[in-house]
């Protein structure tokens, strides 16, 4: 069984970035069950999204080692999610970060206190030299968030992934170790 350590960082106003528990799964499933959250994200994220999907997510996520996937959460609940993708060989220096956040938490700057945070927390616990994320053309709010974040724009695929049916171009910001003598935004 993998050793489960608890993370918790504060992201001011009360929300938190906290390993998940075992009782997340009601709110999981009440904010991810939302076609507008699916939308932005790959399609290994379900719609819709049910309770059975939120307890195999939290089985999953709370048995990595190390662990990689934590909830972001109000003081009340669960309301949304960040992680880093970890990679083996010659990838092994670069984590693909990923994140989501219910609905009623969009446009409060929630989101970019919170890759600010993990980013932070990343190059700090993991052997990592960059960090990149990778957004569709049809979320330009996660782009924002990502430059407001401190990333930078270093790729942009043309017609690139198809998601609903619509072919879409892939943007991709990255954020080096380097950049951390910059200030964190």
């Amino acid at each position: 069984m993998a050793r489960q350590v608890i993370v918790k960082l504060d992201i001011g106003d009360g929300f938190v970035i906290r390993s998940f528990e075992t009782a997340d799964a009601d709110a999981i499933a009440m904010y991810a069950d939302n076609r507008k959250v699916s939308l932005g994200l790959r399609d290994l994220f379900p719609y819709p999204y049910t309770i059975k999907d939120a307890r195999d997510w939290l089985a999953h996520a709370m048995n990595q080692d190390p662990e990689c996937n934590f909830a972001i959460a109000s003081p009340d609940e669960v309301i949304g999610g960040i992680g880093v993708g970890l990679f083996r060989g010659e990838r092994r220096l670069s984590g693909e970060v990923g994140y989501w956040l219910g609905e009623p938490f969009w446009g409060r700057g929630i989101a970019t206190r919170a890759v600010v945070a993990f980013s932070k927390y990343v190059f700090e616990t993991y052997d990592l030299v960059r960090a990149y994320a990778e957004v569709f053309s049809s979320n330009p709010a996660s782009m924002r968030v990502l430059e407001k974040a401190g990333y930078r724009l270093v790729g942009h695929f043309h017609n690139a992934i198809v998601k609903d049916e619509k072919i879409l171009d892939l943007y991709v910001y990255e954020r080096l170790r380097a950049d951390v003598a910059e200030p964190w935004a």
